[in-house]
């Protein structure tokens, strides 16, 4: 008979992994040393998951407006709408081949025509080409006043939150007496004695009106933000005033001062067409909605084509910047989160 072979010792699942450099599987990453600890592996898992996870990214008021303003199609539709319209203002020949200071008096206040979508004007000018070259003015007018609107009350509401006082009082009493003036009135005042055809005294007019309501904005989210605990510890740290301006108040006092600008852009648009419309704003030879829309006023029972383009194009335009200041408001109030 066969001499039985002698049994090998048992060994525990343990020493044998150890011995061969075997591997188990785990909850964390996927395997374990098992010649290691079980607090060491723990360890080693969690560390790489705290390295890199996209969980553990700092998360700000302006990463989650953007992440919002994606996800938001009045934003998305309002700001194609608005892209177009930039476009369409620093290269208008795209989609306008035509000249709009080019007039035939034998074609006035004729319709639709091939190569003339939208008719011809009182004064035989195409309405398509100077309804394109219009929105240049128009879209320059709104930027430009919105920008030294916003700069300027800023400046002045920020430095009046921030250091209160005799200042405060002071711009506080002079923001009363310019909202007291009608804004149309004024234009009406104001830009009649002037004599230039170009866009500046337009913008001028508006920043000198306008700079009031920002400057109300800036002064109450300055003084909201220099209550917080961060802006009372970089005062006792011994930071100066304005590296707490710069670096503590202003990043998070200008979500409102974007909001109320992207709206009153929109405003100033139709601002700039209204006072045109009265012959106080600009003039001919320059082309403009408001120049347009009073020039076909007198023709629209004949020509209403000459009316309705160009009243339409401002119309979309106003409604598109209002729609996006208002997906803007939305996203950067957490109140309404």
């Amino acid at each position: 008979m066969p001499e039985p072979q002698p049994e090998e010792p048992h060994v525990s699942g343990g020493q044998r992994s150890a011995e061969d450099g075997a591997i188990a599987s785990t909850g964390l990453d996927g395997t374990m040393d098992l010649a290691t600890t079980e607090g060491e592996t723990l360890e080693k898992g969690l560390g790489n998951a705290d390295a890199g996870g996209p969980a553990d990214k700092a998360r700000s008021l302006w990463s989650d407006a953007w992440r919002d303003l994606r996800r938001n199609p009045v934003f998305i539709i309002s700001a194609l709408v608005i892209l177009f319209l930039v476009v369409i203002s620093l290269w208008p020949s795209l989609i306008a081949s035509g000249n709009p200071l080019t007039c035939d008096l034998a074609k006035a206040q004729q319709g639709s025509q091939p190569g003339h979508p939208f008719g011809f004007d009182g004064q035989g000018c195409d309405v398509y080409t100077r309804t394109v070259y219009g929105a240049r003015i128009s879209i320059s007018v709104g930027v430009c006043a919105t920008l030294g609107v916003a700069l300027l009350g800023s400046v002045l509401g920020g430095l009046a939150g921030f250091f209160g006082g005799i200042s405060d009082s002071f711009l506080s009493r002079i923001t009363d007496v310019f909202f007291a003036i009608p804004v149309v009135l004024g234009g009406l005042v104001l830009l009649s004695v002037v004599t230039s055809n170009s866009v500046w005294p337009v913008i001028g007019f508006m920043v000198l009106l306008g700079w009031p309501q920002i400057s109300r904005i800036a002064r109450g989210s300055v003084i909201t933000a220099k209550q917080n605990d961060y802006v009372q510890a970089a005062r006792a740290l011994g930071a100066s005033n304005s590296r707490m301006l710069l670096r503590h108040i202003t990043p998070n006092a200008v979500a409102p001062v974007i909001v109320v600008a992207t709206i009153a852009l929109g405003t100033y648009i139709a601002l700039e067409a209204t006072l045109s419309y009265l012959g106080v704003g600009l003039k001919p030879p320059s082309v403009s909605w408001g120049i347009d829309i009073s020039a076909a006023s007198p023709y629209i029972r004949n020509a209403p084509h000459a009316l309705l383009w160009p009243s339409g194009a401002l119309a979309i335009t106003v409604l598109a910047f209002i729609m996006l200041g208002d997906a803007v408001r939305d996203a950067l109030d957490p109140k309404l989160r």
